[in-house]
């Protein structure tokens, strides 16, 4: 029997892994378009904060947390429709993750840490909440999005540092 058939309510597998991964995906490419060009010479001369990790990391870092973000999007798409807090917690997933790609252009592409601090900090704040969001429906999917709400605290630190060593 199939999946669609035993719940009809319900989004397949197939196009809940689709529904998740394509934007998360989307996200990721163009902060990588936004990133990778403005690294040399411009990010690589900055001043930067104590704990600044090497540039090496941050793809493996983003890989990782981008692969967790789908998945716990994934996990809450396969909830039923009728799921009370399920359409708020998709909405304000794609309003983290859109302000996600933002910060790229708006700290590389415009090289400016000072934006990039006023798309980080509301990110951030909405990381949590969908966070949260996500924890009181699914707890792992909840736990997925967990470390990339530490990651983009630690960027902060990281943006907020680059913007006072440098102004």
């Amino acid at each position: 029997m199939s999946d669609s058939t035993s719940d009809p309510g319900r989004m397949s597998p197939r196009i809940a892994a689709l529904a998740a991964a394509a934007p998360v995906l989307t996200a990721a490419l163009l902060g990588n378009f936004a990133t990778t060009p403005n690294i040399a010479p411009w990010y690589d001369v900055l001043a930067k904060p104590a704990l600044t990790p090497p540039n090496w990391l941050f793809g493996p870092v983003w890989t990782a947390l981008y692969v967790l973000m789908a998945y716990a999007l994934y996990r809450i798409l396969r909830l039923a429709p009728e799921t009370p807090g399920r359409r708020a917690a998709i909405f304000i997933f794609f309003a983290q993750l859109g302000l996600n790609a933002a910060w790229s252009f708006a700290f590389f592409s415009a090289r400016s840490p000072l934006l990039g601090l006023a798309v980080i900090l509301p990110m951030e704040a909405i990381l949590v909440a969908t966070t949260i969001h996500f924890y009181r429906l699914d707890r792992i999917a909840g736990y997925c999005l967990a470390p990339t709400a530490f990651w983009a605290a630690f960027a902060i630190y990281l943006n907020a540092g680059i913007f006072v060593l440098n102004s």
